[in-house]
C-alpha cells in the first residue's frame, strides 16, 4: 500500500465505539479500530485522533433534560477522555504506541494538549489521541477535530461514520437518496447537509482542510481511504 496522505486527523464518533449496544464501549469494535489504525501507521502514516463522547454522555441531550449547558458539555468532555483511554488501551494491545492528550489539565490521565507535543509524538511513531474537544463548552467534537486537524497540519480529516459517504438525504430514511463522490464545502452549506456542524465545516473551508467521509465500521475501509481507493465522499 502506498499512502496518499502523510498525516491525517481521524474523527471517530463515540456512538461508533458502542457498536450495536447503543451505549458504552464494545471491546471488539475497539480492537477492530486499533488493528486498522496500526495498519496505516505501519504503512508510514502519522495518525492523530479525536473521538466524540455520545456513547456515554452528550451535553446537548443533558441540557434538554435540565442539566446546566456548561456542566453538561464538561461532562461530555470527560466522556471523550474515557473513550480516548479505551482506544489507547486497544492500541497498546496490538503493539501500537499511543499518547492521550487532554484540552483540560488532567495529569496523570493525559498530557495537556499542545500542538508541538502532539507533532513530536507523531514524529516518534505514536498515535496522538486528543480528548475534551476544544476544551470549551458550546463547541462540538466536530469543531474540535477541525481545530486540531488544522493546528497539527494534517493533510485531511478522515471522518469515520456508520454510512459510506454523504447523500442527498439520510439514506437510512430515504431510499431514493443518492451519494456524492465529491462535494464542495459551499454545496454542503447550501444543501444544509449534516456532514458535521457548520462551525467545523467553515473552519475546514477557510483553512483548506479536506474532509473524507467514509464507513469506518467496515474493516479494511481505513486502509482503502489511505491508499486512495474511491470510497466514501470527499468534501473540498
Amino acid at each position: 500500500m502506498k499512502p496518499i496522505y502523510k498525516r491525517v486527523l481521524l474523527k471517530l464518533s463515540g456512538e461508533s465505539l458502542a457498536a450495536g449496544q447503543g451505549h458504552g464501549i464494545d471491546p471488539q469494535r475497539v480492537a477492530d479500530y486499533a488493528t486498522q489504525i496500526k495498519e496505516i501507521v505501519d504503512a508510514g502514516v502519522q495518525v492523530a485522533i479525536v473521538i466524540g463522547g455520545g456513547n456515554i454522555f452528550r451535553g446537548l441531550a443533558g441540557a434538554a433534560k435540565g442539566v446546566d449547558r456548561v456542566k453538561g458539555d464538561q461532562m461530555g468532555m470527560l466522556a471523550t477522555v474515557i473513550n480516548s483511554l479505551a482506544l489507547s488501551s486497544g492500541l497498546d494491545a496490538v503493539g501500537q504506541p499511543s499518547q492521550v492528550f487532554t484540552a483540560i489539565s488532567m495529569v496523570p490521565i493525559g498530557e495537556q494538549y499542545s500542538k508541538w507535543r502532539v507533532i513530536d509524538a507523531l514524529n516518534q511513531g505514536k498515535v496522538a489521541i486528543m480528548s475534551c474537544g476544544t476544551g470549551n463548552p458550546f463547541f462540538t467534537t466536530d469543531t474540535g477535530s477541525a481545530l486540531r486537524g488544522i493546528e497539527t497540519e494534517c493533510d485531511v480529516m478522515l471522518k469515520g461514520t456508520r454510512v459510506d459517504g454523504i447523500y442527498t438525504a439520510d439514506p437510512e430514511k430515504d431510499p431514493t437518496a443518492t451519494k456524492f463522490d465529491r462535494i464542495s464545502y459551499d454545496e454542503v452549506y447550501e444543501r444544509q447537509l449534516k456532514v458535521m456542524d457548520m462551525t467545523a465545516t467553515i473552519m475546514c473551508k477557510e483553512n483548506n482542510l479536506p474532509i473524507h467521509v467514509f464507513n469506518m465500521d467496515v474493516v479494511g475501509n481505513l486502509r482503502k481511504v489511505i491508499a486512495g481507493e474511491p470510497i466514501g465522499t470527499v468534501v473540498y
